[in-house]
């Protein structure tokens, strides 16, 4: 009896775990699907001017391949670069000033604005410096850009010809991040799958939904909608500062977007597996606002919808392997976009269940990091208050 329950229990798990990936499929704002590009648009009759925000701590490894992408962004209107050297100890600051003695383009101000005060964090409290700067030039936009960014020649063009078509506050591209070892094929595009199940893309970009996210490396602002969400100085100890930042900016009434990017790609290399695990969990634990009940929920949701379906295939009776089985089919075939996207073999797919076990451990250590008081690590300065964890950048 006590065994023909448990396998009951078992049957209803698998059965759970499919239902989970049909509602998934069909309710969850069509989260798998890889065509939310830029919107149509057309060009400005005057084109307005814009100021470029690159927050860069110790950054020389990756600047020479980004940094001249902005130099030479193709924009018919006035537009400036403002790299804001965050305490760098590896010359960040005097190697952006001889890329741009090097390359010309754009006028490019470099600036540091010392160790961060209580309550910033370090990346946050630069931004805050670039922008009390821009704000001199009075510009129209504001680009808030990673240094590990390298954009198209139009890129900015773009943007902001699409927040003119679309009258978005905030316009921002999910930049491809670099798939080339073998850990980071296996990793980086269920990150950013992953992330479009948190926020459905299409939901972003609809007035009256709570839906809101941004990709911190590529973010068009309107200065006035930036002033009036008082960015950054509102999120100024956010765990996650550009979900922070569009929340705050849709709060204020704001119209906000986020897609894929075409041309718009990372630098940073993530070669081996602790290069990934270190950048998922130092922050993971601050997305579950540091809520022990969260973890749990979070544990068991990736345990039910991502391991169940292959172990019920492999180990369950006939009507919990075809659950699974079922369940895992659907689960590969809302990835294969995502893989597609890549670039990348789509045998990957499948493998899915084993990548989302290593998110699970990774948002496991990063609670265990917090309870242990270790905080969280990023370019030799360390957060210890559950309110000022670094974001990537």
């Amino acid at each position: 009896m006590g065994q023909t329950a448990r396998v009951s229990a078992f049957v209803w798990i698998a059965v759970g775990s499919l239902a989970a990936w049909l509602w998934l499929l069909l309710c969850q704002g069509f989260f798998w699907r890889t065509d939310i590009r830029l919107p149509p648009r057309r060009e400005p009759r005057a084109w307005p001017s814009v100021c470029v925000v690159v927050p860069a701590r110790d950054e020389a490894a990756v600047l020479p391949d980004s940094l001249p992408s902005l130099l030479a962004q193709d924009y018919p209107g006035r537009a400036e670069i403002f790299l804001v050297d965050d305490g760098s100890s590896d010359g960040t600051g005097q190697l952006a000033r001889e890329l741009a003695e090097r390359h010309g383009g754009l006028p490019l101000t470099v600036t540091s604005p010392g160790e961060p005060p209580a309550g910033w964090t370090g990346k946050l409290w630069a931004v805050h410096h670039g922008i009390g700067l821009a704000r001199a030039r009075a510009p129209e936009y504001l680009l808030l850009t990673d240094a590990d960014i390298a954009h198209a020649p139009d890129s900015l063009r773009q943007l902001v010809a699409a927040s003119d078509t679309g009258g978005f506050d905030a316009v921002s591209l999910m930049a491809r991040l670099r798939v080339e070892s073998v850990w980071e094929r296996l990793v980086v595009p269920a990150f950013v799958y992953f992330f479009a199940q948190l926020y459905p893309f299409r939901r972003i970009g609809k007035k009256g939904t709570r839906t809101a996210a941004a990709a911190g490396g590529c973010v068009l602002l309107r200065t006035e909608a930036a002033e009036r969400a008082r960015i950054p100085d509102a999120i100024r100890h956010a765990v996650i500062d550009d979900v922070a930042l569009a929340r705050a900016v849709k709060s204020g009434g704001g119209h906000i977007w986020l897609g894929l990017a075409d041309r718009v790609d990372s630098v940073r290399p993530y070669p081996r597996l602790h290069d990934l695990w270190r950048m998922v969990s130092r922050s993971a634990y601050a997305q579950l606002r540091h809520n022990p009940l969260l973890l749990v929920g979070t544990v068991a949701g990736l345990a039910l919808v991502y391991l169940v379906p292959p172990v019920a295939l492999v180990a369950g009776d006939a009507t919990a392997a075809t659950a699974g089985g079922l369940a895992w089919l659907v689960m590969t075939g809302t990835y294969l976009p995502m893989l597609r996207y890549y670039r990348q073999p789509l045998w990957l797919a499948p493998l899915l269940p084993f990548t989302a076990f290593l998110y699970l451990l990774m948002t496991v250590d990063s609670a265990l990091q917090h309870y242990r008081g270790r905080g969280a690590a990023w370019k030799g300065r360390t957060y210890t208050r559950p309110d000022a964890v670094p974001d990537e950048g």
